[in-house]
């Protein structure tokens, strides 16, 4: 599948220490997972973790979830093993936290063949958002809101008005380079609607997806990041509408009243193929 067809729509963190909530996940209706190394490893565990990962990786049963590994920073004593024994395992991409320069993802490609993800979560990253987005063996960006919290000294808002440039760079550079990007977590998992709120707000903003810390809020992120069925309808008619008016030696249609041009058709078509990919993820 298509790294920017297929949804992103729901990644959820689990514990890479932690098997029985890695077998789990093999029947959560998540898209991607994000196996995680880092944070949610205590220091004692963190190389028994790496055999217990590589384990469950090597048993399969994803389907088509998209795997991604989150080692530790190279920077710290397990980084580098953390790298090489995850280009040894059965995912699909190595996550590096806090990712601040380019160099800092030229030294992960050194070490595995894996497709390369950046969690963005200093206001370094922020400011050189636009050239980690550009590296070529980046596929995607992971908003790590919490740690970005941490470090803009930024108080808690429903709005995210404190995030708001942190996240429009961090989009903007995503979608400059065909990026894949998702939102940061909400951390109240029992706040069904402040968390729909959040999830809805990212999907307006562009993210693809938004990371998730607990599998009861799968279902509200696959319904706010999917394409609604309003959406679909007008996106098939708009592409009849416009295929009918070039017929006819016209570059434009209407539909509903507005005008339809040829860019409206490839956001159409997009739409359609991601409400496709969803299909084909559930089988």
């Amino acid at each position: 599948m298509d790294m920017r067809a297929r949804p992103y729509r729901s990644v959820l963190y689990i514990p890479g220490s932690k098997g029985r909530a890695l077998d789990k996940a093999r029947s959560l209706p998540v898209d991607a997972i994000i196996m995680d190394l880092e944070d949610a490893v205590s220091v004692d565990e963190k190389p028994n973790a790496r055999a217990t990962l590589a384990a469950a990786l090597a048993e399969g049963g994803y389907g088509a979830r998209m795997r991604i590994v989150r080692i530790n920073g190279l920077d710290t004593e397990w980084g580098q093993d953390d790298a090489r024994a995850a280009n040894e395992m059965e995912c699909d991409a190595v996550l590096l936290p806090k990712v601040e320069t380019t160099e800092q993802l030229d030294a992960l490609a050194a070490l595995t063949d894996k497709l390369l993800w950046a969690m963005m979560e200093t206001p370094k990253g922020m400011l050189n958002a636009a050239a980690i987005a550009a590296h070529p063996k980046l596929a995607g960006m992971v908003m790590g809101t919490n740690d970005l919290a941490k470090e803009l000294q930024c108080r808690f808002r429903p709005d995210r008005l404190p995030m708001a440039t942190s996240l429009g760079l961090c989009l903007l550079a995503a979608k400059a380079h065909g990026t894949i990007i998702v939102d940061g977590v909400y951390n109240a998992f029992k706040d069904e609607d402040g968390l729909r709120a959040e999830c809805e707000q990212g999907r307006d903003m562009g993210f693809d997806g938004k990371t998730l810390i607990h599998p009861a809020q799968i279902d509200i992120a696959n319904a706010a990041f999917a394409p609604t069925d309003a959406e679909t309808d007008l996106a098939r008619r708009q592409i009849a509408a416009f295929e009918e008016a070039h017929a006819e030696g016209q570059g434009v249609a209407v539909v509903d009243g507005r005008i339809v041009e040829n860019l409206h058709i490839v956001t159409a078509r997009e739409i359609l193929a991601k409400a496709d990919a969803i299909s084909a993820l559930n089988g």
